[in-house]
């Protein structure tokens, strides 16, 4: 058990956490989403995440593979309520202490502001370290209604950390967003469009990234046909092929952090749940 977590429930298949062995992952909750700005609930995203993972069988067909990496559950975080900032403190010092025992993160969501502190711990760590955003959004505003950290302005947080961004799924931003990818060298931009129609250029474009990456996924880059309950639904998403093409790329990298965030629902057994845990499971299944 880490300091500032409890544990009500854990994901399929994770190990018991004694004996742990090192360089595996360590898996926490962040039930927050105290700057949600239109459709709340990613709070439960956490519990409902885990109860879909039961779903899943340990032999993925879809890779032609057993999940057979090891990882632990260490339960949700005790956040802070309408507390966003010291929220991100306690994530990033729990990721330490993931870190101290040579565990990678996941992290399951609650809102995206949860990456902001994984990523600072892991800026810390790692030079050069690569943050691939999959979201519908840009995350890159300076403020958002008054407030530096927020679930809009995480990406902008993580750029300041000093980390490269690839963005993939875009489909909606402020035009001081635009501006600010155009006056600056280190992010990269694949649109929903460039998925559907180019997904070979990026696959190619990932497999050429050198150093650690973080993989931070909001749920609103689906479709929302098929996951409709997150903080912010944005139509023309993608599809769990092209999200099953781009983890198949991604593990065969140096991956030292992961998270799934904005599912937001309390019904356990809702698609966006289920397509949220089988994210995890095929990450789970792909790492090495």
């Amino acid at each position: 058990m880490l300091l500032n977590t409890y544990e009500p429930w854990k994901f399929a298949f994770s190990a018991e956490n004694e004996n742990i062995k090192e360089n595996s992952y360590g898996i926490i909750g962040v039930p927050f989403d105290s700057t949600t700005s239109y459709h709340s609930g990613a709070r439960l995203g956490p519990i409902v995440v885990r109860e879909a993972s039961f779903g899943f069988e340990k032999y993925n067909t879809i890779f032609n593979k057993d999940l057979t990496s090891t990882f632990y559950d260490f339960g949700d975080i005790n956040v802070v309520p309408g507390n966003c900032k010291t929220t991100c403190d306690l994530v990033e010092d729990t990721v330490k202490e993931l870190l101290d025992l040579n565990l990678k993160p996941i992290i399951i969501g609650g809102e995206h502001s949860a990456s902001i502190g994984a990523i600072k711990a892991l800026s810390e760590k790692h030079e050069r370290l690569t943050v691939v955003h999959l979201d519908a959004h840009r995350d890159l505003a300076f403020e958002f209604i008054g407030e530096k950290y927020s679930h809009a302005t995480v990406m902008r947080r993580a750029h300041e950390m000093g980390v490269n961004l690839v963005q993939i799924g875009i489909r909606s931003s402020s035009q001081d967003e635009e501006e600010f990818v155009k006056s600056t060298y280190n992010i990269q931009t694949f649109k929903n469009r460039d998925v559907h129609k180019h997904m070979d250029a990026i696959e190619y474009y990932l497999t050429n990234i050198d150093g650690p990456i973080y993989i931070s996924i909001d749920m609103d880059v689906m479709n929302p046909a098929i996951a409709p309950s997150v903080g912010n639904p944005t139509p023309g998403g993608l599809f769990v092929s092209e999200i099953e093409n781009i983890l198949e790329t991604l593990c065969r990298k140096n991956i030292v952090g992961f998270d799934v965030v904005e599912t937001a629902t309390n019904k356990l057994g809702e698609q966006t749940a289920v397509v949220a845990a089988k994210i995890i499971y095929d990450f789970l299944t792909l790492i090495e």
